[in-house]
């Protein structure tokens, strides 16, 4: 939901203009479709989840903070996590951190790789994986 918003979605600032003689809310926005009812629900949603996501104040903590829990939580160490070690447990627990991290938080794929010490690819890879799982 980056982008575009209701002046775009308009056709731009002199139809937005416009409709300020009619005193009366649109709720439009190109990006969805549906009626007006539908429209509003998904920014709420959106706006729900991008609330929730910004809420963390202190970012650099609180990752750091979710990949001990995780970690801890699996048994699995938390250098094991961070130094790209391939084994199928250690694999699994970075998937789920770089699930939860880019689901939950939002966090840029690229500064998940980072924290966790492995290439994008290879989170994205590994997001996509648990994404399709989840899916069935």
């Amino acid at each position: 939901m980056v982008g575009g918003g209701l002046v775009r979605s308009l056709g731009g600032w002199s139809q937005v203009l416009s409709t300020r003689g009619n005193k009366g809310r649109v709720e439009h926005d190109a990006r969805i479709l549906g009626g007006g009812d539908f429209v509003a629900g998904i920014l709420r949603e959106a706006d729900k989840n991008l609330r929730r996501q910004l809420r963390l104040g202190g970012r650099k903590t609180s990752i750091d903070g979710v990949i001990r829990k995780m970690c801890s939580d699996a048994g699995v160490e938390e250098q094991e996590v961070r130094n790209g070690r391939q084994t199928r447990r250690v694999s699994k627990v970075r998937a789920e951190i770089a699930y939860y991290l880019s689901h939950e938080l939002g966090m840029p794929m690229a500064e998940i790789a980072r924290d966790l010490g492995v290439c994008s690819s290879a989170i994205i890879k590994a997001v996509q994986k648990l994404e399709s799982q989840n899916e069935m």
